[in-house]
């Protein structure tokens, strides 16, 4: 039995590749839509990807079950509460594939979604009665389980999920061996939870000790712990959701049509007419110099999650890039469902070398001259765009917190007859708001270099509000 484990870190997703290497055969769990990795593995351990099989519905980015049935002709499995519009075969409790040296179990974990399922691995050679391993989906975290309040514009409540997700884990997984290897769709970072550990496996004993989710309590009680300080989901979630129920173009077909380069011309033009011009370069290189109406999200942090955040899914987007990263910026797009790019500028920035008048820098100044115009009344506010409990945590003092998620539809309330200091706790975060800012016609700002650990690292004092 072969058991691997990709991880991706920008979107905090765990896929599997599960092989029989009597059979040859393959199984892809969980997968991400550029399927690459799983084809070229597939290949060099002399296996064929026969079966893919999602654990639900992942709202958090679109998965590569019809990319690879279209590539092997691989059989799409689904948990038996799944309505999907392509073909799949609906896996019920208890239901299998067995091969000579592995077997995949079913089990029914429905709670994170209606029709979330967990998948037993059994390695048969070493024992036909024992599950050596179970792939939990979003029903069962390192630390963590998975949120049931995703579901409510689908017509599931959180209660409703809620009690579900408690049965699905008291009368189903904690009754396996302690020594059961749980394997998670995501880790640290996802947005899927709010305490998901950074490793990527665990034993089920280590989880019934260490899960605060799975301390012993009542029903109810559980519901109430689980859907308390859950961090705001992005508007993209739904939208994912409904669309790995879809068939739909491949990535490959998509990225074919998307990756061509757009003169600064007619860079202009669609920006005129409503287009969103996507920077994906480090904020630092950003802060230098960009193209006037230009917003910022560097390919460097949680890309992803933040384009799928911040940009409007119902208007085209044109990447600038650095030469040579404008397909990983198209692609990583399309994790999420943006397939709606419709090219890059030629030449990256270069294209506005004979246009400086198109060109906008940021102003980035140092904590500490930051905090000498505070002193000085040279700033009259200082805007925070971290979430609202990091804020809670601590903040410089007379701060006001407008989460970056919520910066767009609370711009009218950042004041633009006053010079402005805008903070994260980085400088990734602030540099995506510092562009929100600029298109929304707020100039009168700066950008705090390094963000509160700057602050913090320079002896300069926060407050708190615990």
């Amino acid at each position: 039995m072969i058991l691997k484990q990709y991880y991706l870190g920008c979107l905090a997703h765990a896929s599997y590749l599960i092989g029989d290497e009597e059979s040859k055969t393959a199984i892809v769990v969980d997968p991400q839509r550029d399927i690459h990795q799983y084809l070229a593995d597939a290949e060099r351990l002399g296996l064929q990807i026969r079966h893919v099989f999602l654990s639900h519905f992942h709202a958090d980015f679109v998965a590569g079950h019809l990319e690879l049935r279209d590539s092997c002709n691989a059989t799409i499995h689904l948990g038996a509460r799944a309505q999907a519009e392509y073909e799949f075969v609906a896996m019920n409790a208890g239901d299998r594939l067995d091969f000579p040296g592995l077997r995949l179990q079913v089990l029914e974990t429905p709670g994170h979604t209606i029709e979330s399922i967990s998948i037993l691995v059994f390695d048969r050679s070493k024992d036909e009665a024992r599950p050596y391993a179970v792939l939990t989906g979003d029903t069962l975290f390192i630390g963590d389980v998975g949120r049931p309040d995703l579901r409510a514009s689908l017509g599931w409540s959180a209660t409703e999920l809620g009690a579900l997700l408690f049965d699905s884990l008291h009368d189903k997984l904690l009754t396996l061996p302690d020594e059961v290897l749980v394997y998670p769709a995501h880790g640290a970072g996802s947005l899927c939870g709010k305490k998901l550990s950074s490793d990527t496996v665990s034993t089920l004993g280590d989880q019934r000790r260490l899960n605060y989710a799975l301390k012993p309590t009542n029903k109810e009680e559980f519901v109430r712990l689980v859907t308390a300080d859950q961090p705001d989901a992005p508007p993209y979630f739904t939208y994912d959701a409904v669309l790995n129920t879809r068939e739909r173009a491949t990535l490959q077909e998509n990225l074919e049509l998307v990756h061509k380069p757009v003169p600064l011309a007619e860079v202009l033009e669609m920006g005129d007419r409503g287009v969103q011009l996507l920077d994906v370069r480090d904020p630092e290189q950003y802060a230098k110099g960009h193209l006037a109406g230009s917003i910022n999200i560097g390919l460097g942090g949680q890309y992803a999650t933040w384009a799928g955040t911040v940009l409007d899914r119902a208007k085209p987007i044109v990447i600038i890039a650095e030469p040579g990263r404008e397909q990983e910026a198209a692609l990583r797009l399309g994790r999420i469902g943006f397939d709606h790019v419709r090219g890059y500028l030629d030449g990256g920035m270069e294209a506005l070398a004979e246009r400086p008048d198109l060109v906008w820098p940021t102003e980035r100044v140092s904590v500490l001259i930051a905090a000498e115009d505070l002193a000085a009344n040279e700033l009259s506010l200082v805007l925070d765009v971290r979430t609202s409990r990091e804020w809670a945590e601590k903040h410089i003092e007379n701060s006001m917190n407008i989460p970056l998620n919520h910066l767009q539809d609370r711009i009218d309330e950042v004041p633009r007859d006053h010079r402005i200091a805008v903070h994260c706790a980085g400088g990734y975060r602030s540099s995506i708001a510092a562009s929100i800012l600029q298109q929304h016609g707020i100039t009168h700002h700066i950008e705090i270099a390094g963000g509160l650990a700057a602050w913090e690292a320079a002896g300069l004092p926060v407050v708190s509000e615990a």
